[in-house]
């Protein structure tokens, strides 16, 4: 029937009201104030056929705005692709500020690699290949780490999301943000199971589960910004 809903098959970026809208934010406001590496890393990450995976520009225009309001220097990424998010964090930092980077696949890290070192801030890169988990409790298991990091992106396995969070509040600063990306997973999270593709359900259902949890978790508090496909942001409390 006419006025049935469509199944969703593909995210979108953008969850605003039309593509014109969302695509004059991007020319308004975060193109013209992109840097330049930032730029060609997007443009060549367009073209790889997973690019949705990338991070939105109009997203990393708001963490690179996180990042330094928090004065960060010590931060931890989760899932890194091509490495959009990566450079953005590396151009804002320190000079001696250190990014622990952390994705299985190395051959999409690559891709971005000759624009970051290009941009001078490999240096700032511990890149791990490697699940994130082993990751995390290495980092708890060595002395320092604990309550030191200033900020973290976490853009991987969904089903990991809430794993990671107990990780990742021991490792932040009071006072420290971690950042999740996919919190709205392409709009499905508010449209009924019924009209969900298959292949998006398991991770609605992450989502929705990940979203209850953190809203009533007295450790942090959040804000839920409807920025690229849903970017839920938690500032640890305690």
């Amino acid at each position: 029937m006419e006025n049935e809903k469509k199944e969703l098959t593909v995210p979108n970026k953008g969850l605003l009201q039309t593509p014109e809208l969302y695509q004059y934010i991007l020319e308004s406001s975060v193109y013209p104030n992109e840097p330049e590496p930032l730029k060609e890393l997007r443009v060549v990450t367009a073209s790889h056929p997973r690019a949705l995976m990338g991070t939105a520009p109009d997203a990393g225009q708001m963490m690179s705005m996180l990042l330094q309001l928090l004065n960060a220097k010590k931060t931890i990424e989760i899932g890194v692709f091509t490495g959009y998010s990566l450079l953005l964090t590396a151009l804002t930092i320190p000079e001696d500020g250190e990014i622990i980077a952390v994705d299985l696949n190395l051959d999409t890290y690559e891709i971005g690699l000759p624009i970051i070192r290009k941009a001078g801030v490999e240096h700032k890169i511990n890149f791990i290949q490697s699940e994130a988990l082993p990751v995390l409790d290495k980092l708890l298991e060595t002395s320092g780490n604990e309550g030191s990091f200033d900020f973290a992106y976490v853009d991987a396995d969904k089903i990991n999301y809430r794993n990671y969070h107990e990780r990742l509040l021991k490792l932040l600063k009071v006072g420290g943000v971690v950042v999740y990306d996919n919190t709205l997973w392409g709009g499905s999270v508010a449209m009924p199971e019924e009209h969900v593709a298959q292949e998006w359900k398991a991770g609605r259902h992450w989502t929705i589960e990940l979203n209850k949890f953190l809203a009533s978790d007295s450790r942090v508090q959040i804000c839920l910004a409807p920025l690229g496909d849903g970017m839920t942001i938690c500032k640890r409390l305690i």
